[in-house]
């Protein structure tokens, strides 16, 4: 299984023969190094309808004939424009041929504003446990500390999560150092930072500074074999 990362929350995985992006925010994502009306995508798995997680995937998914997993409104809202869609909610998970998916909680908003300014609840925030290969990979989505991390952690064997450490919108990097004891990956990846002013914060400085060696700074379109 190949994992790459490739900006704000951007995540690629390669497994069972598919590609599989999380969050794919790409054209107006400044640090991403992905072309969204190039890159391929079998499965978009989406952690909440923000648009700069929703980011291409109408675009993507369409040009691809991608299958989008999603929470329950955003999925509704995306098969209304034409999307293969699968609905799931928090604390579900469902087994697809390409691994399988569980939705976690995540403690933010949800929602997606239209060009016109409309804006459209999309459901719950979500993280994503996503397994396959023996292997089990946590995007946290976007969240701040909460005390049911340690159960996620105590009731999962983590090999790779990413956890965003912004600030301001999220967990900044003293909360994600809490929660990234809590989860107890293997490996722990920061995300969500450096993409607008706002969120500035020195990924490398977190990753470094976390206990038994377990952080990983990397750089856009840089990969972990799994």
């Amino acid at each position: 299984m190949k994992v790459s990362f490739h900006g704000h929350a951007v995540v690629q995985i390669e497994t069972n023969g598919k590609t599989i992006l999380i969050d794919p925010f790409i054209s107006d994502n400044g640090n991403c190094d992905l072309d969204a009306s190039t890159v391929k995508a079998d499965v978009i798995l989406l952690t909440h309808g923000h648009n700069d997680h929703v980011g291409d995937t109408v675009d993507i998914a369409k040009r691809n004939n991608s299958f989008v997993v999603a929470p329950f409104e955003l999925a509704t809202y995306l098969g209304n424009k034409g999307l293969d869609t699968h609905p799931m909610y928090i604390g579900g998970a469902h087994e697809f041929d390409f691994g399988t998916v569980k939705f976690t909680q995540a403690f933010h908003g949800s929602s997606y504003t239209e060009d016109d300014g409309t804006i459209i609840y999309t459901g719950m925030p979500t993280g994503i446990l996503f397994s396959a290969e023996g292997k089990t990979i946590y995007h946290a989505g976007d969240t701040g500390l909460f005390t049911d991390l340690k159960m996620i952690g105590e009731r999962n064997d983590i090999d790779l999560a990413f956890l965003p450490i912004g600030d301001n919108f999220t967990m900044g990097p003293e909360d994600a150092t809490v929660a990234a004891e809590w989860i107890q990956a293997k490996t722990v990846v920061p995300i969500h930072y450096n993409t607008f002013p706002l969120i500035e914060q020195d990924g490398e400085a977190f990753a470094n500074g976390l206990k038994n060696g377990v952080g990983k700074h990397m750089n856009v379109g840089d990969s972990i074999d799994l």
